[in-house]
């Protein structure tokens, strides 16, 4: 049977996951998405900045979005920030979250893995862009999913 991106997660996963986006914006301007799609082709960077750009990620206010995003049947991610939350962070912080990432994946154990990125994330978001009173949701917490397999 195909590994489909909208069945990789059952329910109670995908909930927790929503639910580390919303603690990790909570104290925080910044925005967290996860995106999974059932097929990669192509380089996984140059997707994962195309799906940036598609969930209009680079719109937000301080320009400080960060996705997660796993090509499920290829076993290939990325994480990738834009410019607001590039230019706080040290060079090394993605790749901190990566190596996570992989450790986690390399068990087996995906929702754990991004729900342990998504915090660590979190963390970095909140000491350089604090939640201020006026602060707004600026993009859905929920996991966006792409089965067609087709990239462009």
């Amino acid at each position: 049977m195909e590994i489909k991106a909208s069945t990789f997660f059952t329910p109670e996963e995908q909930i927790q996951i929503r639910d580390a986006i919303k603690e990790a914006e909570g104290e925080t301007s910044g925005e967290i998405r996860v995106h999974l799609e059932t097929k990669l082709s192509g380089k996984v960077l140059d997707r994962a900045a195309w799906i940036f750009k598609r969930l209009k990620m680079h719109e937000t206010e301080n320009r400080n979005g960060v996705l997660f995003y796993f090509a499920v049947q290829n076993k290939e991610f990325a994480v990738i920030g834009d410019a607001g939350i590039n230019s706080k962070v040290p060079d090394t912080f993605w790749d901190k979250i990566k190596n996570r990432l992989q450790t986690h994946f390399r068990n087996g154990n995906y929702s754990e893995g991004l729900i342990e990125g998504i915090l660590m994330a979190g963390m970095q978001l909140k000491e350089h862009f604090p939640h201020e009173r006026d602060d707004k949701n600026e993009l859905s917490d929920e996991i966006s999913f792409d089965d067609s397999g087709v990239t462009e």
